[in-house]
């Protein structure tokens, strides 16, 4: 038993840390059921907390950090920072990242527009040595965390520029628990 799940966790942490596509759907179908956005922080960052991969610009920079959460089981699926570069990122899009009603992912996909995700780092790390996004510690939500915790860094380009840099982490206890929902319907 303890084999299988290793394999069904490798593979569903395999799938996540490779795609470069929506995410979110892929771990809706996953774990069978939608999932929320909730906004944790989000932030204008000051010109020097802004500099995006060491160029700065007059534009405003945003800090989003927001947990996703199953609708039905309430598991908290991921911990999700964002560094959005407003100058680079479509009007519209930007207007309903500021109403924090949505996931990024999701958003994109409902305004229709075209853009291409680059993926730049993968791994998996101690709960404790997660960072955000200029490297600061913060403290992921997951409970009772005793495993690895899988990430993902990838950059969201619209057009040729970069516009928002995500770094996600995912909870490790995800394949067990779509197990017990199998085992227990």
């Amino acid at each position: 038993m303890e084999e299988k799940l290793d394999f069904l966790y490798n593979l569903i942490f395999d799938m996540l840390l490779v795609t470069d596509g929506r995410t979110t759907d892929l771990l809706e179908t996953m774990l069978d059921e939608k999932l929320l956005v909730s906004v944790i922080k989000q932030e204008r960052l000051n010109e020097e907390q802004g500099e995006f991969h060491g160029r700065s610009s007059s534009a405003p920079y945003y800090m989003r950090e927001s947990i996703l959460i199953g609708d039905r089981s309430g598991l908290i699926v991921s911990h999700n920072i964002a560094l959005v570069h407003s100058k680079n990122v479509p009007p519209a899009l930007f207007e309903k990242i500021a109403h924090k009603q949505e996931g990024i992912g999701k958003a994109i996909s409902s305004i229709g527009l075209e853009s291409l995700r680059k993926v730049v780092d993968t791994g998996a790390i101690s709960g404790e040595a997660a960072v955000d996004l200029f490297q600061k510690p913060i403290a992921l939500r997951f409970p009772e965390l005793r495993d690895q915790v899988p990430y993902k860094k990838y950059v969201i380009y619209f057009g040729l520029v970069p516009g928002i840099q995500m770094l996600e982490y995912y909870n490790p206890a995800i394949p067990s628990h779509r197990l017990n929902q199998v085992f227990n319907s």
